[in-house]
């Protein structure tokens, strides 16, 4: 208790006074200092801050809901003539569907149909022949290709295996030489070692 007396006694009032006016200076500069910290940002155009803000995406058209992919027009809203593309659209639809029912084959009797309709037979078998003609000939140039690169990785292989087996063995003989001399060196220290 004793402490905390004389601890009362040692604090000055001018002390205490100038800590409590710096506290209250720092406050108050806070407090009531420059409005700037705590504004809203500045608007573009140098605008109040209740003025109602430029909306960039209202200068262009936007989708409505109108069908097709995600509810959406399937067709640029920028482009001038979208009545054209739906026009070119349909007539795609309309052309692959009358692909799919002309080329179609129903029955065996459609498919003699077409067939006496196309071309003779006597230039179907010779381009029949001259298809199974290629197809050999480039089947065999193919395997002449594979064979010959495969014979040219062979003896590159071979090679790289005869020059790695001449290093190995020259290491070999190498570490051999090298061992004989340390242990003709370790003899000797050890004897050495003995004498003395």
């Amino acid at each position: 208790m004793k402490k905390a007396i004389t601890w009362l006694k040692n604090i000055r009032p001018l002390k205490v006074l100038t800590v409590f006016l710096a506290g209250m200076f720092l406050f108050m500069a806070q407090a009531c200092g420059a409005p700037g910290v705590a504004t809203q940002p500045p608007q573009p155009g140098s605008q109040a801050p209740n003025v109602k803000r430029y909306d960039p995406t209202k200068d262009y058209p936007l989708n409505s809901p109108a069908g097709g992919m995600n509810n959406f027009s399937d067709v640029d809203p920028r482009a001038r003539d979208e009545k054209a593309a739906n026009d070119r659209a349909d007539a795609l639809v309309k052309n692959a569907q009358r692909n799919i029912e002309q080329k179609g084959i129903d029955s065996r009797e459609q498919y003699g149909k077409n067939f006496q309709q196309g071309t003779p037979l006597g230039e179907r078998v010779k381009n029949l022949g001259e298809d199974v003609g290629s197809s050999a000939e480039e089947l065999r140039e193919g395997v002449v290709k594979g064979t010959q690169r495969g014979f040219e990785n062979l003896k590159g292989n071979t090679q790289n295996a005869a020059e790695d087996l001449t290093k190995n063995v020259q290491r070999g003989a190498e570490d051999a030489g090298k061992n004989v001399q340390r242990t003709a060196e370790d003899a000797g220290n050890a004897v050495k070692r003995a004498v003395d």
